[in-house]
């Protein structure tokens, strides 16, 4: 299935098979672009290398700004002025970017430094990428978990040069640039050369090794000008309006297909850590391809776990591109944080986190238990060095770690992870920090009035307060646990009379789409609402039932349609995360037919192959994530330690979950493709079984998933009873712990 990745889905404006059936009733107000990259990447790594043009927003690709509707075009050709390192993968409105480190390879002058170039015979696998520069330079990129690697093959020239630019960040936008506060760079001789620069508030090292030929000189460079005799440039303080570019560069004749190859070792604890993960990485004489082997053998160590029967090559192909970008972020950063001295896990690029806890973050715990444990020790690490615990963590320090758009985040992938029995976590520890955290930001105002605004972080500190009660009863605590449980039921303070939630300001969404959240309490959720029946009526109007096909935004700007489009209410399908577990609401009402109908639709026509294959913003994998478990037939809920099942887009598959092997088996499947009539012939789960046991209900635990078994499905062309009796468990219908019941978190098996 590794052989069936294409890193190029994403990068370009979404161009999806045209939308049949419901699907074409969905209307998409966000940029429908993937705003994915092709570069080289490490699964879960620290390090991403690429060719960078400075478009939006990861660097590569040709994008200006897009938020909303299809993006505008900044070149017309994909163009490189170099290659850099760091990207983010899939997000939206995030500024400036890690293109740190820009390596160029050149046969012009010093001068021609920034000129972009036109690529050519571009290539990409897991681990590699590779493009021809219009100056005839093969470029090709590897990387490691904290090493890159870049391999360049020049045609004949009398004078060839690799240039690093250390002075270079950002993006070719407005405000997008990004300036060292902080230099230092100093060439070592016999092609070796180390350096530090503080970007963003990071001090981020590199240490250079390269087999440069004989006759070639490696010397520094200031203001694209040779520093003759030069070693050594240091920088105490940098301006926008005294910066000039700066860095090092290794030059002389190259004949005809003459490579050089450039060995990177980062650190964020300066040259001499850099130089060691550098040195552990490729020890002694080992190169670009040592690195590029490793690297595919990391890769297939995770696609080893997921393995799928069936399925077109369409649609096996954007499965396992999908997995592939599902492993992408966040960056595992052993031993490298430099905000505190102590050893242990960092991780960093939790840039979206509030897509990532829903679908991304589970699918990461489920296929390595031990990586999702040191992720969830690092935000307990950043709560204790920093104050609070993070609703999104980038490398780069900033105003992005910020509180508006969701609360209370990471208690969720804390209670899961206590549910599941994660190793190595201080719980006692991690519930002081998240009953304290319960207070930040709009936290105060929930604590004391039992509602806030945005009136979707009412939701989230619910939520919140649910999750902390989790691992409060487990530890022993019932005071604690019975005091949050009480304030977890504030949820019900942000609906109104009419089921939805009360008018507010929403980030990026409106009141209809918040509105389905999976909440701890459901049933209580769905009373609130009317019942089964007019709960069902409300999320059928808000997936399009009955309606009339919609028209997608183009280019901005727009006309009346932005307002129009709004005014529907409308699911806004997968290009706007915040519905992305909207569809499986039904399986709380007892309609997991809709469900079926719901996400056979998306699966259907809002993925596609070739670059256009999302509708939208990837998010660090979430969307990709969401793919991934829709597919599998499975939806996590998150902090409930809780999977929701459904009919699989595969004919079967075994999975390596938890370190235990679990095997998904289907009778009655037909094989559906990418758009067409696709959509018009769902498939709907007829009955289950788990380990040989009838499977009444719609749903498994985390626990079972990571422990091994065999789910058996029974499909059919029409829907049929089951799951329609017993739900999937809420609070309100568990026993109540204060009066000697059960453990709250606790399901049926």
């Amino acid at each position: 299935m590794l052989d069936s990745v294409d890193p190029f889905i994403g990068t370009e404006a979404a161009d999806l098979p045209t939308a049949q059936g419901l699907a074409a009733t969905w209307w998409w107000p966000k940029a429908q672009v993937g705003n994915t990259h092709p570069g080289a990447c490490h699964p879960l790594g620290m390090v991403s290398a690429c060719a960078c043009s400075g478009a939006y927003p990861t660097g590569y690709g040709r994008y200006g700004i897009s938020t909303e509707g299809a993006p505008a075009p900044l070149y017309d050709d994909y163009l490189a002025s170099g290659f850099t390192h760091f990207q983010q993968s899939g997000t939206g409105a995030i500024r400036k970017y890690y293109n740190y480190f820009r390596v160029t390879p050149m046969i012009e002058p010093l001068d021609a430094l920034g000129t972009r170039w036109k690529l050519a015979d571009e290539t990409a696998e897991p681990g590699y990428y590779a493009a021809t520069l219009e100056n005839g330079i093969r470029c090709e990129l590897t990387v490691g978990e904290k090493t890159a690697v870049h391999r360049y093959t020049f045609p004949e020239a009398s004078s060839a040069r690799v240039v690093l630019d250390f002075s270079y960040g950002g993006l070719a936008i407005e405000h997008g640039t990004t300036v060292p506060l902080r230099a230092g760079l100093e060439s070592l001789g016999q092609g070796c050369a180390q350096g530090t620069v503080v970007m963003e508030g990071i001090p981020l090292s590199v240490y250079i090794d390269s087999d440069t030929p004989g006759s070639w000189r490696q010397l520094v460079w200031y203001d694209r000008r040779r520093v003759d005799g030069g070693t050594r440039l240091d920088f105490d303080y940098i301006r926008r309006t005294t910066l000039r570019p700066f860095g090092l560069m290794f030059m002389g004749p190259a004949r005809a297909g003459q490579t050089v190859e450039i060995r990177m070792g980062f650190s964020m604890r300066g040259t001499d850590q850099a130089r060691r993960n550098l040195e552990r990485a490729l020890p002694g004489e080992a190169g670009f391809d040592q690195a590029r082997a490793a690297v595919k053998k990391s890769w297939s160590t995770y696609f080893s776990q997921v393995e799928v029967h069936g399925g077109t090559p369409e649609r096996r192909t954007v499965f396992a591109t999908s997995l592939y970008h599902s492993l992408i972020k966040p960056c595992f950063a052993e031993d490298e944080s430099p905000f505190w001295p102590s050893k242990g896990p960092f991780v960093f690029d939790i840039a979206t986190m509030w897509d990532m806890y829903k679908t991304q973050f589970p699918l990461l715990t489920a296929l390595d238990p031990a990586k999702g444990a040191a992720m969830l020790e690092s935000l307990v690490r950043i709560a204790e060095e920093e104050g609070n615990l993070p609703i999104g963590y980038r490398m780069a320090r900033g105003s992005d770690r910020f509180f508006r758009q969701a609360s209370a985040l990471a208690h969720t992938v804390l209670a899961d992870g206590y549910q599941l029995g994660l190793e190595g976590l201080e719980w006692d520890w991690a519930l002081v920090h998240m009953q304290d955290d319960l207070r930040r930001g709009y936290g105060e105002d929930f604590s004391e009035r039992g509602v806030v605004h945005p009136i979707s972080h009412t939701l989230d500190l619910a939520t919140g307060y649910w999750c902390t009660a989790i691992i409060a009863r487990g530890l022993g605590d019932r005071r604690l646990a019975d005091e949050l449980e009480a304030k977890s039921r504030a949820w019900t303070n942000a609906f109104g009379a009419d089921g939805l939630l009360r008018d507010s300001s929403f980030y990026e969404g409106g009141r209809w789409n918040y509105s389905f959240r999976l909440l701890h309490d459901m049933a209580s959720r769905i009373r609130l609402a009317g019942g089964d029946k007019e709960f069902t009526a409300v999320l059928d109007r808000f997936f399009g039932y009955g309606a009339e096909p919609v028209t997608q935004l183009g280019v901005p700007p727009f006309g009346p349609e932005f307002a129009i489009g709004q005014d529907l209410n409308r699911f806004e399908g997968l290009n706007n995360e915040p519905d992305m577990e909207a569809p499986w609401a039904y399986h709380y009402a007892g309609r997991p037919d809709r469900t079926a109908e719901v996400v056979h639709a998306a699966l259907a026509h809002q993925f596609g192959t070739g670059r256009g294959g999302l509708p939208g913003n990837d998010d660090s994998g979430a969307l990709s994530s969401w793919y991934v478990w829709a597919s599998l037939g499975l939806f996590p809920v998150a902090g409930q330690n809780l999977f929701l099942v459904n009919a699989p887009a595969f004919s079967g598959a075994d999975l390596r979950f938890g370190g235990n092997d679990f095997e998904l088996v289907t009778t009655g499947h037909v094989e559906t493709g990418i758009g067409g009539d696709a959509a018009d012939r769902p498939q709907y789960v007829q009955s289950a079984r788990f380990n040989g046991k009838p499977l009444d209900h719609g749903f498994i635990t985390g626990n079972q998933l990571h422990g091994g078994g065999r789910l058996e499905i029974e499909l059919g062309p029409e829907p049929s009873d089951w799951a329609t009796k017993t739900r999937p468990p809420s609070a309100s219908d568990r026993p109540d712990p204060a009066r000697g019941g059960a453990r709250f978190q606790e399901f049926p098996p």
